[in-house]
């Protein structure tokens, strides 16, 4: 029987166990809205701009595991989404780009919207293509879910003609899409190494990233530090995406690494034996001297699933390549079975002196959060310490806002699970309200909260029309200073001359200020503008329990400090 490009296409993703389209519709892209219109084995999720659209997508496959799959418009409507595709990258979301292109009986004419695609898409993707023969489509489907879906994983860009797309064949092999056992352990020589290392080391440490979480191998790391008694330190706030160790567990180190080398050249001073985890090894933001944040007289052992990592800017000691779970857990075993007594007393001694350092590091957060009650506007600390307060154990928290969180709920230890958590990875603005959007379509069961910084929201502003359009019940807070706060701090750890004496240009978002109570309401979802912590913890336990979005327009103080501060 013939089938079309585009039936192809979806056979094949329906047969993989896709449920979802997520997408923004052009002239090259209308043969799939077509065929979608009876085919009722998908939902076509509709975003009004590309941004949106691939956010969304990007939360979806981030806390779903699944292969995301997201049509664009043809060239321009790729060029909005690069962004969010950048985003994707550098978290490694398994995502299948696709968008479509000029027919292929005009291209020699250069036609309107008609571009090559490919070399565009190709510098943040794992794999790139225009597919030009219909016979090849189902290969070229195969090879990008696989692609995608295999460590390191992340998105993938396929082109797929107008023509193509409706171009009937009838000989095309549909055979379903299998994934690779890639759950490979490092070498026995190394891990025996490694375990070595950490047992003769006097003060051991962890530094776990993002893929520790999405190889599954959070409870193993758990149990390493525990063994060693050796405290964890999560990425800084420039890579910190997902949480590798509960944030209440008295070994997880409040803060994460700071964000200058010198900062974490001074955190990473006390230790001897350095173990990193799925942790890019370091991806800085402003450069400061000295250039190297690792001390000379630090061994390092890393571990990563992607080769690329492990040594590409520090020569470890050990080199760990496997899948980050397995390698763990591996560790786990030749770590227990050959510490002798006297390192076990020593672990627990260092695990009762962690303890207690962190016990000290919340009650000083308390009592600083105290000093600021009453303030108005709300104070970042404030701000998050009413939203902390009414969290529930479940809920999955996406932030975009780092000038206000701060890591101040996982400082608090309001964060109970290590799977609900979403940080800004890539940096694009417009990420975290769509972001938002996707993970409560993966968990419905679960609430979720965007905590988004008022410029970072409006890059990605008409998302809160896909919300309202599926009922998707996320909370939108607004931490609303009413200015773009982290590039002022940066302007002034750069020292610029005009920054230090606290006058800024295009850095201020008034005359007029954003009102985003009506926004939102425009766009279908209903808001309130919050001025105090006690109506603030009130919004949230209604919004937690609906079934309808809502956006908090939340009042933040306005000042400035003198420098950008994180960990």
């Amino acid at each position: 029987m013939a089938i079309t490009g585009v039936e192809a296409l979806l056979d094949m993703l329906s047969e993989f166990g896709v449920e979802y389209i997520f997408g923004n519709p052009g002239s090259t892209e209308l043969p799939l809205n077509d065929a979608l219109a009876i085919d009722d084995r998908f939902e076509y999720i509709l975003g009004l701009q590309e941004v949106p659209v691939m956010a969304i997508a990007d939360g979806y496959s981030m806390a779903s595991r699944k292969l995301g799959v997201v049509n664009l418009h043809i060239c321009c409507g790729l060029g909005n989404a690069m962004g969010m595709l950048y985003n994707a990258y550098r978290e490694g979301t398994p995502l299948l780009v696709t968008a479509g292109q000029q027919d292929r009986r005009l291209m020699f004419e250069e036609p309107i919207l008609g571009g090559d695609m490919v070399s565009v898409a190709r510098p943040w993707t794992k794999w790139s293509v225009e597919v030009q023969r219909i016979q090849d489509l189902p290969s070229a489907i195969r090879r990008a879910a696989r692609v995608a879906l295999t460590p390191p994983t992340g998105p993938v860009f396929m082109a797929l003609p107008v023509d193509l797309q409706m171009e009937l064949a009838d000989d095309l092999d549909l055979s379903p899409i299998k994934l690779i056992d890639n759950r490979v352990r490092p070498p026995q020589e190394a891990l025996r190494q490694a375990s070595a290392l950490l047992l003769q080391a006097s003060s051991p440490l962890i530094l776990a990233g993002s893929r520790v979480n999405e190889a599954g191998g959070c409870e193993a790391l758990v149990q390493l530090a525990e063994l060693l008694g050796a405290p964890v330190i999560s990425e800084s706030g420039t890579t910190h995406g997902r949480l590798v160790i509960p944030p209440d567990h008295p070994l997880y180190i409040q803060g994460g690494l700071p964000l200058w080398s010198p900062d974490v050249l001074a955190r990473l001073e006390p230790y001897d034996v350095v173990f990193v985890a799925g942790m890019d090894m370091l991806r800085q933001y402003i450069y400061h001297e000295p250039s190297c944040p690792i001390p000379e007289h630090v061994k390092l052992i890393h571990l990563d699933e992607d080769p690329w990592q492990i040594g590409k800017n520090y020569q470890p000691e050990v080199g760990l390549v496997g899948h980050t779970r397995e390698g763990l857990e591996e560790l786990v075993t030749l770590v227990r079975t050959g510490q002798d007594d006297t390192q076990r007393a020593k672990a627990e001694e260092r695990s009762q002196q962690i303890t207690a350092a962190n016990q000290a590091a919340r009650n000083q957060l308390d009592e600083e959060i105290d000093r600021q009650r009453g303030t108005t506007p709300l104070t970042p600390l404030c701000a998050m310490e009413a939203i902390a307060r009414v969290l529930p154990a479940e809920v999955a928290v996406v932030e975009e806002a780092v000038t206000t969180t701060n890591t101040t709920l996982e400082r608090l230890g309001a964060l109970k699970t290590t799977t609900g958590y979403f940080g800004h990875r890539g940096w694009a603005l417009g990420w975290g309200l769509g972001v938002s959007i996707g993970v409560q379509m993966a968990w419905p069961e679960r609430p979720v909260i965007g905590i988004l910084g008022e410029g970072a929201a409006m890059y990605g502003i008409q998302g809160l029309w896909t919300a309202a359009r599926y009922q998707v019940p996320v909370t939108f807070v607004i931490c609303n200073n009413a200015q773009y706060h982290i590039l002022k701090l940066c302007a002034r750890t750069l020292q610029l001359p005009q920054a230090q004496q606290g006058t800024f240009k295009g850095l201020d978002i008034v005359g007029p200020e954003i009102d985003f109570v009506s926004l939102a309401r425009s766009l279908g979802v209903e808001a309130h503008r919050v001025e105090d912590a006690d109506s603030l913890s009130d919004h949230i336990r209604e919004g937690i329990s609906s079934d309808k979005p809502l956006l908090l327009d939340v009042s933040i103080s306005r000042g400035l400090g003198d420098r950008l501060n994180y960990g």
